[in-house]
């Protein structure tokens, strides 16, 4: 257990900040979050947590409470080009809990960050400090001195174990505290809406994933029957300085080609919002008593819906580290050497993915013959590696550790 008035403050009250207060506080940690907002904001739709994300969940006392705002579908229907049925149907439903150990779910981020949230509200030694106007931080040989400019106007400073930036994609804590690079623009952009089942119940099925493949492009459909609604997101190229909402994406290449993208496109009219992907590759997580998590760290394409599961990990994997290691910065070390390898192979397995998604004619074809011939089980061989991992036998393994003389 951490010593007395052991604190740590983390910069970021998203998902992987909260998962990160949550699973310090469990081990018996005083946490101060520092977030810009006035309140919980977690912008997007769509999110899917696989078993790897659940476990950890589960272990933060979870599990009832994300079931009861997410959907456990059956199986992912992949659609090529221009078809009226799937190519192929992956397995998922009770498949994944039996050889995963955890269920697989989709849901919308906003439940899941006010999940969080409401888990650390219960949590008394978590303090969430809305509307932080600025912070300033200087690492030291016992820890860290940390200055806050908080949203009643008044200046105060605090002295803690260590700081963690889960600050997200443009990450101060990266750019200013660790002087890490600025994230990069990949000329991909996600168009995002949520839809009325009504508006797309004769389109694609409400009990699984859909994904639609198309030149250039394509578009994942998730149901969330908590809502009453599906989450839509096109994925294609276009520059960063789109507008965040009030425009719609106009399909590449032949728009309207393909019937079910064309009437899912017409049904959603200008309630797209576009959301310019970002990506971070830095080899340097940490710097004396200053570490990174999440995006802050490593954030990448949404190809593999693996970008908020690596965070969760990541705060089930450095928590025990921090809280059993007095000096933090080992602990960063031992963390950045765990996560780095599996973070970069997902990042890679993404970026894969997006290429093969978007193949033109007629190397498209050649991919559908694969998918059709491999199967609907094919992933749980193919990903066994991402998914059967459990990051709190980690959490177990870096306890042991550390504790080993």
């Amino acid at each position: 257990m951490p010593a007395d008035g052991q604190t740590y403050f983390i910069a970021g009250a998203g998902i992987a900040g909260l998962t990160l207060a949550l699973a310090l506080a469990k081990l018996g940690a005083k946490v101060v979050v520092l977030e810009r907002n006035a309140a919980i904001s977690e912008f997007g739709a769509g999110l899917q947590i696989s078993p790897n994300a659940r476990h950890v969940l589960n272990w933060l006392g979870l599990d009832e409470a994300v079931a009861a705002c997410s959907l456990e579908p059956t199986g992912i229907d992949i659609y090529p080009f221009d078809s009226r049925t799937p190519l192929v149907t992956l397995t998922l439903g009770e498949t994944m809990r039996s050889s995963f150990g955890a269920p697989y779910v989709v849901m919308h981020r906003a439940d899941l960050a006010e999940t969080l949230f409401k888990a650390a509200q219960r949590t008394s030694n978590i303090d969430v400090l809305f509307g932080v106007r600025n912070w300033d931080v200087v690492s030291h040989a016992r820890g860290v001195s940390v200055s806050i400019d908080a949203a009643d106007g008044q200046a105060r400073t605090s002295r803690g174990q260590a700081f963690i930036g889960a600050d997200g994609v443009h990450s101060q804590t990266r750019r200013q505290l660790l002087d890490g690079p600025n994230a990069r623009f990949g000329e991909r952009v996600a168009w995002r809406t949520l839809l009325p089942f009504n508006a797309v119940g004769d389109l694609i099925a409400l009990d699984r994933v859909s994904v639609q493949f198309a030149p250039d492009h394509h578009m994942v459909c998730y149901p969330l029957p908590h809502r009453g609604q599906v989450n839509i997101a096109l994925f294609a190229h276009g520059p960063a300085n789109l507008d965040k909402a009030g425009t719609a994406p106009t399909l590449p290449r032949a728009p309207g080609a393909d019937p079910r993208m064309a009437a899912i496109a017409a049904a959603a009219a200008q309630s797209w919002t576009a959301w310019p992907l970002y990506t971070v590759n830095t080899a340097q997580w940490h710097k004396g008593h200053i570490g990174l998590l999440g995006d802050a760290a490593h954030a990448m394409v949404p190809f593999q819906a693996q970008g908020a599961v690596m965070g969760i990990e990541d705060a089930a994997v450095l928590a025990p580290l921090l809280v059993a290691e007095q000096d933090a910065e080992r602990a960063f070390a031992r963390y950045a050497s765990i996560r780095q390898f599996r973070v970069g192979r997902v990042a890679r397995t993404s970026l894969g993915n997006g290429r093969i998604f978007h193949l033109p004619w007629p190397l498209s074809k050649a991919r559908d013959s694969v998918l059709a011939a491999q199967g609907s089980s094919s992933h749980l061989r193919r990903l066994a590696w991402l998914y059967g991992h459990n990051p709190v036998t980690d959490v177990k393994i870096n306890q042991r550790a550390n504790t080993t003389p």
